[in-house]
């Protein structure tokens, strides 16, 4: 499991890290909300979130991802006890909320119970012809065969696959993918669509990912595209 840590304490994140690993997680570790890549979110099971955070605090944080649609699970963290205080963070859409200070071994419990619930709660398997994506480890298989997609690329593949049979414009996969205008990562779309194609299109396999001259990409099995 993997567990996104957002700490701007440096050796409060350290320690949490490290507790954290010898449990067996891997952790990635932001200081501030503006080192989160969308990578980190891709892969993340989990993420611990400090509520007061250099710029964009917690709570902030926590209701862009919610409002955008991200069912990543949020163990909110904050020196605040008052109950209005709590209230807030819960109905900002965080799943469970620890006071500071705290003993580990109740992070850990709390840790293990959000990560519980969501495995319970995890999607199935999404399939489009021969193609399977497993929302829960981020695999995808091609007529049975793995694929070693990058984070970059398979955030691209789900946001497709979110809108199977639709055209995708540049500029949703600029905004959703990289949270970046178009402009800035124009060139960027085309090097990883380009890998991206090449892996899940290999020579062999009918073409699931097409180009829609003028409008942007779509995801469709053969067969069913637009004439």
């Amino acid at each position: 499991m993997h567990i996104l840590l957002v700490e701007d304490d440096h050796k409060a994140a350290r320690l949490l890290a490290r507790g954290l690993e010898e449990e067996g997680y891997t952790v990635t570790v932001a200081h501030a909300a503006q080192e989160i890549e969308a990578s980190d979110l891709a892969r993340a099971d989990l993420a611990i979130l400090d509520w007061m955070l250099p710029g964009k605090d917690g709570i902030t944080l926590c209701s862009e991802w919610r409002q955008r649609g991200l069912p990543l699970p949020v163990l909110m963290l904050t020196a605040r006890d008052a109950l209005a205080d709590r209230i807030a963070g819960l109905n900002t859409g965080a799943d469970d909320y620890l006071t500071k200070p705290f003993e580990f071994d109740e992070l850990l419990a709390r840790v293990r119970a959000l990560l519980r619930r969501a495995v319970r709660a995890a999607p199935a398997l999404r399939q489009v012809a021969d193609m399977t994506v497993d929302p829960q480890t981020h695999e995808v298989r091609r007529a049975g065969v793995s694929l070693d997609l990058t984070p970059k690329e398979y955030a691209i593949l789900e946001f497709l696959l979110q809108h199977v049979g639709e055209v995708v414009s540049r500029l949703q996969l600029a905004e959703h993918v990289w949270h970046a205008d178009l402009i800035a990562i124009d060139n960027l779309i085309d090097v990883h669509m380009k890998n991206l194609r090449r892996k899940v299109d290999a020579p062999g396999h009918a073409a699931l990912i097409e180009t829609v001259r003028g409008r942007g990409f779509r995801l469709a099995a053969p067969g069913t595209a637009d004439a």
